[in-house]
């Protein structure tokens, strides 16, 4: 007897994990000379938006749990990116800070997403596909999350 349901061609979640895993992929010859993981490479997407944030605001962004995000950060402090420092309100509380080579890191790094978007829209027709979704990634990611 034959089920469906269970053939790897029925399943939503190996076409997410494909994608996620090709589009990390992706981002390899982008971050490579710069000398981050695409896991960093995310740490910093937020530094950049707001520096100076308390690791649980870290990975509360990332959607991570602190024990995921505390070693990154301890590898990112010891390749000079960031700075984590004792919160002055609470000293248990860590506060992370981008260095001077963070902060220049953000220049390099501004053209990949374009680059990154452009390869992504060579390969698909019509370009309101990707567009597309995003809205339905952000509803999924909401549903997923809240359980």
């Amino acid at each position: 007897m034959e089920y469906e349901q269970l053939k790897l061609k029925s399943q939503l979640c190996f076409r997410l994990y494909t994608a996620a895993r090709l589009t990390v992929g992706a981002y390899h010859p982008y971050l490579d000379p710069l000398g981050i993981t695409y896991p960093q490479y995310l740490v910093l997407l937020v530094l950049w938006e707001q520096d100076k944030q308390p690791v649980c605001d870290i990975a509360k962004r990332l959607m991570l749990d602190t024990n995921t995000v505390t070693p990154l950060l301890q590898r990112m402090e010891k390749s000079g990116l960031l700075l984590r420092t004792k919160g002055k309100t609470d000293t248990r509380q860590r506060i992370v800070s981008l260095t001077e080579k963070g902060l220049t890191m953000r220049e390099q790094a501004k053209h990949i997403p374009e680059c990154l978007s452009a390869s992504i829209l060579e390969k698909m027709d019509p370009v309101e596909e990707l567009a597309a979704l995003v809205p339905a990634l952000d509803k999924l990611i909401e549903g997923l999350s809240e359980r």
